[in-house]
């Protein structure tokens, strides 16, 4: 299986999907997309993704594009080690963990919100209370779901789908200056992460495209 993953170094849902692949064991080709520089908008991106989104997973010429979507066949195509746990219920849980990250999360502070934010003029004072917010919010209500389910990861003994969510999530916390004091639960995931070959490998700052320091 022929993989060419289109990413972006900083792109919180290219970096879930660059975990799923390292804990997966897959190799894939690296073709980075300069969303500063609004790549994806010109026409050889738009072909591969119409959406004009990181990331695109090409599989042997085929495309899948969105994050759990990728992550999800991912799992159910090469299915050791698994990302989902076994039981319906479990899954559920992880599915819902993973979605306030995705869903409640991210829209609200992804690259095309902070541009509209600037051309209506907010000034970087309220686009940092923004994000501040939004970012906040979801880590509260997740780590109390860390903190129920998990032991170590964030759900259970062993890196899943809801780890893939959350590591680039605290990167991008990190980056906007939200600190992790308040979620104990979510720290300690972020640590055991910092020492998993997976996980370091997935970060921004290993990619080809890495930002400056």
């Amino acid at each position: 299986m022929d993989l060419k993953l289109y990413s972006a170094a900083r792109s919180n849902a290219a970096h879930r999907v660059r975990i799923a692949l390292n804990l997966k064991g897959l190799a894939y080709d690296y073709v980075a997309v300069d969303l500063a520089g609004s790549e994806q908008h010109k026409a050889p991106f738009r072909a591969i993704n119409l959406q004009r989104l990181v990331p695109a997973l090409d599989v042997d010429g085929r495309v899948l594009t969105q994050s759990l979507a990728i992550i999800e066949w991912l799992d159910e195509t090469q299915p050791q080690p698994p990302l989902l746990p076994a039981d319906a219920w479990d899954r559920a849980i992880v599915r819902g963990m993973a979605q306030i990250i995705v869903g409640d999360i991210h829209p609200l502070i992804n690259l095309r919100i902070i541009r509209a934010l600037g051309a209506m003029r907010v000034s970087d004072v309220d686009q940092q209370t923004w994000l501040t917010r939004w970012i906040g919010d979801g880590l509260q209500a997740l780590g109390a779901r860390v903190a129920e389910h998990g032991h170590g990861w964030a759900f259970g003994d062993r890196p899943g789908l809801a780890d893939c969510c959350l590591l680039p999530q605290i990167y991008g916390a990190e980056r906007y200056g939200v600190s992790l004091e308040p979620f104990p639960a979510i720290r300690g995931v972020a640590e055991r992460a910092a020492e998993h070959p997976a996980f370091i490998a997935a970060h921004p700052r290993q990619q080809p495209d890495a930002p400056p320091v």
